[in-house]
């Protein structure tokens, strides 16, 4: 394509990409608004998931009133998990399908609006557990038909869940993590409003932040859509199509605001700060909801699959959990060290958009470049260090790696080939960065 060498056509790959665009309302005083907005898409009878750490504050209340008050009946449910499974997943169907909603409402983080999304599915087009669930490990069998309508109100900024069609799992008999996609996944409107953000503790905001860079920038280092093989049917390309210019755009401006505020946002925050953390937790939705992400997050299914001992400040549980920012930050200056040369250009850009001063700096130290500047920030907002922050030692590699090679629809997104051995490689490189 034209408009960037990264694009250019290649044989037997994709001419064509999608842009899949979320529908969203952001700004302060946004959530009060949910209400006429349910009674817009047609709801009378509402599912309302809520984190359970939110039902007793004021985000609740708040959604609750606004839509009693446009007439709509509301049924709470907060038997969530933290990092949900098959077990939660299935729970939470039987709970949709026993009320007979004709919308659902979350109110959370991509936990809860995870959560939210399965039971939607499961029960609007009951089927075996696995029908659904990403290849090679479920069937990958396509979503039916449309689902009811359902308004994503997160109370973070990480996931991005309220812009994808995306939902993700522990499947606990497995000790992997696995996923749907599907754009019918999509919510049908997603509401953002910073005020929710000014109550989180800082650890939480830090890993928020670094999941929000790296949706951004494994989707700006995707395989570009040009190089991936063009399918028979139009209709089967890929929700991770790879990068691509509407991703890009979206991406770049993320990646920057990240660099620009996290760190303060963390330390010393301003309200500016969590509105342009959100902003950019949306931005980069966008992203990598149209390109899909790579190896830092296949890599992260298997940290938070196997974790044993790791309890993470600033969550609440008591449980072992290694939660998604973190698992995915802490394998990233490993994998860019090794993205670098595939598509240097990016990396440098990258790196100058988390503030890093790349003057002068020769193409094949572009990963390197940004992989220090990561760490810089790792240290900065308080994050473990590397794989061994969180429990692991060199000799949990081996079993890191067998988690983390199924995950083909991520790792065959990244730029250049990893395998068993890369893995390997990438996994003893993330043990430790300081």
């Amino acid at each position: 394509m034209a408009l960037n060498p990264y694009f250019m056509p290649s044989d037997g790959g994709d001419t064509a990409f999608t842009v899949e665009a979320p529908k969203i309302k952001f700004g302060y005083g946004a959530l009060a608004e949910v209400g006429g907005d349910a009674k817009a898409l047609g709801m009378t009878n509402v599912a309302l998931f809520c984190d359970p750490k939110i039902a007793d504050l004021g985000p609740r209340k708040m959604v609750e009133d606004s839509l009693k008050a446009a007439g709509i009946a509301v049924t709470l449910y907060k038997d969530l998990e933290v990092e949900p499974t098959d077990r939660s997943f299935k729970a939470a169907a039987d709970f949709a399908v026993e009320g007979q909603f004709d919308g659902y409402i979350s109110l959370g983080g991509g936990s809860t609006m995870d959560t939210c999304k399965a039971a939607n599915l499961y029960a609007t087009y009951p089927d075996d557990f696995l029908a659904y669930v990403n290849a090679p490990i479920g069937q990958a069998k396509p979503v039916p038909g449309p689902l009811a309508p359902h308004i994503a109100c997160p109370t973070t900024f990480g996931t991005a869940s309220e812009c994808t069609g995306i939902t993700i799992f522990d499947l606990l008999e497995m000790e992997a993590k696995t996923g749907i996609a599907s754009p019918r996944l999509r919510p049908n409107l997603g509401i953002l409003d910073p005020t929710v953000l000014e109550s989180l503790p800082a650890p939480v905001i830090a890993a928020n932040g670094f999941d929000v860079f790296s949706h951004a920038f494994e989707s700006l280092t995707a395989r570009p859509y040009s190089q991936r093989p063009k399918a028979d049917d139009p209709q089967k390309r890929p929700l991770s199509q790879g990068a691509n210019p509407y991703s890009d755009l979206a991406c770049q401006e993320a990646i920057r605001l990240v660099g620009a505020h996290l760190v303060r946002a963390v330390n010393d925050p301003q309200p500016e700060d969590y509105e342009a953390l959100m902003f950019a937790g949306m931005l980069a939705g966008i992203g990598f909801g149209n390109a899909g992400c790579h190896v830092p997050h296949a890599m992260s299914y298997a940290v938070a699959g196997l974790v044993e001992n790791y309890v993470p400040e600033g969550w609440h549980t008591n449980e072992p959990m290694v939660p998604h920012g973190i698992s995915v930050i802490v394998n990233a200056p490993a994998v860019f060290r090794y993205t670098g040369q595939a598509c240097p250009e990016r990396h440098l850009m990258g790196a100058k958009a988390m503030g890093a001063d790349v003057t002068n700096l020769k193409p094949e130290e572009a990963g390197d470049a940004l992989a220090d500047r990561i760490i810089e920030m790792m240290r900065a907002t308080g994050m473990p260090n590397g794989l061994e922050g969180v429990g692991y030692k060199p000799a949990d590699v081996p079993n890191l790696v067998s988690k983390a090679a199924p995950q083909r629809r991520l790792l065959d997104n990244a730029p250049r080939a990893v395998h068993e051995a890369e893995l390997t490689q990438l996994f003893e490189g993330a043990l430790r960065y300081w």
